[in-house]
């Protein structure tokens, strides 16, 4: 089967279409956290969105649904917790991720046990979106994207420098709340293309592979985003040729991607050494 009649697939178009949008939101989100050292809150928010699907699971609720909401309250709950309780931002993670994680366990158990339904949340299934989704996913990226370009120089400049920034008179505290709603919004998405166990992998691996070859900020963006939607739609194919799980897949190619920037790096500043030593 040719390229053309694979995209012939309904499911398949879904995917793609979700997926790149997905994608462009986990990159480009992906840099700032990696940069501020937050790539964990991804993980910790990933742990509630488990137990918000369990609830929505057990109320009989679109787990879409259900997780959007209480995952957004629980990504401010881990600012307050920095702000308030003064405790550092990765045992604040580290509290709410292990709420979710339990709350969840103990509904699932409230509810009988495990169930399919909630294995393919876990382990994610891009092919099986379905149109409602696929909007949601497309509508919720957009807004999340536009909000990234509207405030673009506020959050490079709390990225780098957030005492400067709020010298500056940006309202640090309104754009720390902006990017953990959008963390929380990016880790609910993303759960349907790689799942909740490995959604932290989309937001953090574009994002250091970018930084591997990157020259700017803005640059590092760019990067970012092929990355991560080269890797999205080669994992989409490859998984429908060679029937492999399609969110693992989409793992495996960022990290082959990771490796391959890291040895073009290592190379590249090889030969400039040599190159500086022959010089000299």
């Amino acid at each position: 089967m040719n390229v053309g009649e694979l995209l012939q697939y309904g499911f398949i178009q879904r995917a793609l279409l979700a997926g790149v949008f997905v994608a462009l939101l986990c990159s480009n989100l992906g840099v700032l956290l990696v940069l501020r050292r937050l790539s964990l809150i991804g993980d910790g928010l990933a742990h509630v969105t488990f137990g918000s699907v369990a609830l929505g699971l057990v109320l009989r609720v679109y787990p879409l649904y259900a997780a959007i909401p209480l995952v957004m309250l629980s990504s401010l709950g881990i600012l307050k917790l920095t702000q308030k309780a003064r405790i550092y931002g990765d045992a604040a993670i580290g509290v709410v991720s292990a709420f979710g994680i339990a709350g969840g366990v103990v509904l699932a158990s409230i509810a009988g046990g495990f169930n399919v339904d909630l294995f393919s949340y876990l382990f994610g299934n891009i092919l099986a979106i379905s149109a409602a989704e696929v909007l949601t996913a497309v509508v919720l990226s957009m807004a999340a994207l536009l909000i990234v370009y509207l405030y673009y120089h506020e959050l490079l400049s709390i990225t780098f420098d957030e005492e400067f920034a709020r010298a500056s008179g940006i309202n640090a505290d309104r754009l720390n709340a902006v990017v953990v709603l959008l963390t929380a919004v990016t880790v609910v998405l993303t759960m349907r293309v790689v799942g909740i166990l490995l959604t932290s992998a989309l937001l953090i691996l574009p994002a250091v592979t970018s930084l591997q070859l990157a020259r700017g900020f803005r640059h590092s963006l760019v990067i970012a985003s092929a990355a991560s939607v080269f890797s999205v739609v080669a994992g989409i194919a490859l998984s429908f040729y060679a029937d492999l799980p399609t969110g693992a897949t989409i793992v495996l190619i960022n990290l082959l991607l990771f490796v391959a920037a890291f040895a073009f790096k290592s190379a590249l500043v090889m030969l400039r050494s040599r190159s500086g030593r022959h010089g000299s």
